[in-house]
């Protein structure tokens, strides 16, 4: 599969009515071409208030190009979208929405070349430990296929994982236990490999068990 990773910047304010249009409308307008919304994210902490986040899916090769400028003209307070392709490496394997409400976290790797091996290594067998202690999942990793020229021998990637809330979040920063401890070591090596990481959080518009309840304070 090739996903494309979408940042859909709005008017002010207008985020959820934007919300509500695509998750009306892309479903089936993606379908017709092929394609398939993987998921729609609201922003939580780090991003832009009017800002959405969507993740889409296709089957064989697909024209980034054309997708954006739909997204752009998909509703009136849409302003502007980056659109990034991505290729999935260790997950998913399959095509599988996500679907239970949470805390969403987009993390970004940069990684030289030559530690992106390990990287992989260390996610891999770090990913079985992080689930189990933390009631969470890691529902991707995809690395980007058009990284820029200046940023040759850099690995770009996007991890998605789900945590069951943001207290979960400040649980998983403070390992305790045998188990927890040897993970956090395995984290620490990974994020010790990367030339820069930067992460944010957001909840799941496209959820089915339960409506998006959080609110800006």
């Amino acid at each position: 599969m090739i996903y494309v990773y979408h940042a859909l910047n709005t008017r002010p304010r207008s985020w959820s009515q934007v919300a509500q249009v695509l998750q009306e409308n892309a479903p089936a307008l993606l379908a017709k071409r092929g394609g398939h919304l993987h998921g729609l994210f609201r922003n939580q902490i780090g991003r832009p208030r009017d800002e959405v986040s969507a993740i889409t899916a296709w089957p064989d090769e697909h024209n980034y190009d054309a997708e954006r400028d739909w997204f752009a003209c998909a509703a009136p307070d849409i302003l502007s979208v980056d659109s990034r392709p991505m290729v999935p490496t260790l997950r998913p394997t399959q095509l599988a929405s996500p679907s239970r409400q949470g805390n969403f976290a987009f993390r970004w790797f940069e990684t030289p070349e030559q530690n992106y091996a390990e990287f992989l290594q260390l996610c891999e067998a770090a990913w079985p430990d992080f689930e189990s202690s933390y009631d969470s999942q890691v529902l991707g990793l995809w690395r980007f296929d058009n990284t820029p020229a200046e940023a040759a021998g850099t690995i770009h990637t996007l991890l998605l994982t789900r945590r069951p809330n943001l207290a979960m979040w400040e649980r998983s920063k403070i390992p305790t236990g045998e188990v927890e401890v040897a993970l956090r070591q395995k984290l620490t090596r990974r994020y010790e490999l990367c030339d820069a990481t930067s992460v944010f959080t957001t909840t799941l518009i496209t959820a089915s068990d339960e409506v998006d309840t959080v609110r800006w304070t």
